[in-house]
């Protein structure tokens, strides 16, 4: 019944996409953070890079003209064959290695202590060397959902509603310093310059699964964009130059 109930919303959420496209879920937060990657990438020829986070699920392929490294607190055999190297720990802990470029999608709001995670990385960077980051914002109803719930329920609620995501969600989140605010001040005091931030309003898609809440959260997203609340947007990527 319960699986019933959950298909006919998907299919409500997917005719209300086709319907009214401006308040549906777009997913181009992705494309533009492996954009700007890329064009980092072009300026080099044998590009250092580390992917926090990334465990089995890179942003980007192995290639000869770049050293690719992963580091997660977490790790299973086939991280190691995805990576040139891979460091099983935190990020707020001393990397050893020194890269032109650090990245990672979804990874900064689950670090407890995001100014120890930046001032290390800050450190592993090569001069000149960037880090591209994508983090969802703090101040987003569904961040905010998330932080009342806990990691706990969070996890039977995604396997239940969300079983397709169940293997890819439900690490606890914290949220440190993770607003476009917060977290330009973090990273500059850590004495990156150049800093970017470029927000995001699209989180609707976490909540297909239920048609008037998935409505009401691209409603917020859409009037969020057309004012330029970017306080309130659902993500954004940050930018950086060591």
């Amino acid at each position: 019944m319960l699986n019933r109930l959950i298909s006919m919303n998907i299919r409500l959420s997917t005719y209300f996409d086709q319907m009214i496209p401006c308040l549906g879920t777009s997913k181009g937060y992705k494309t533009e953070l492996v954009s700007f990657i890329n064009a980092f990438l072009c300026g080099y020829s044998n590009c250092q890079v580390l992917e926090v986070g990334g465990i089995d699920r890179p942003l980007l392929c192995r290639s000869e003209k770049v050293r690719y490294d992963g580091l997660d607190v977490d790790s299973n055999e086939r991280c190691y064959d995805i990576y040139d190297n891979f460091h099983k720990q935190s990020v707020e802990e001393t990397i050893v290695d020194r890269y032109d470029l650090i990245i990672s999608k979804g990874v900064l709001e689950h670090v407890k202590n995001n100014k120890a995670g930046v001032v290390q990385m800050y450190r592993a960077l090569n001069e000149g060397g960037c880090m591209v980051h994508y983090l969802p914002s703090k101040y987003h109803p569904y961040s905010i959902l998330l932080s009342l719930i806990g990691s706990k329920w969070q996890r039977r609620m995604i396997g239940l509603l969300r079983p397709w995501a169940a293997n890819r969600t439900g690490y606890p989140a914290f949220f440190d310093e993770c607003s476009p605010w917060a977290m330009r001040k973090l990273v500059e005091r850590s004495g990156f310059k150049h800093v970017e931030i470029v927000p995001f309003f699209s989180a609707s898609d976490y909540f297909r699964f239920c048609f008037p809440v998935y409505v009401a959260i691209g409603l917020w997203d859409y009037v969020c964009r057309e004012l330029t609340l970017d306080q309130l947007c659902s993500g954004f990527i940050v930018i950086a130059r060591k």
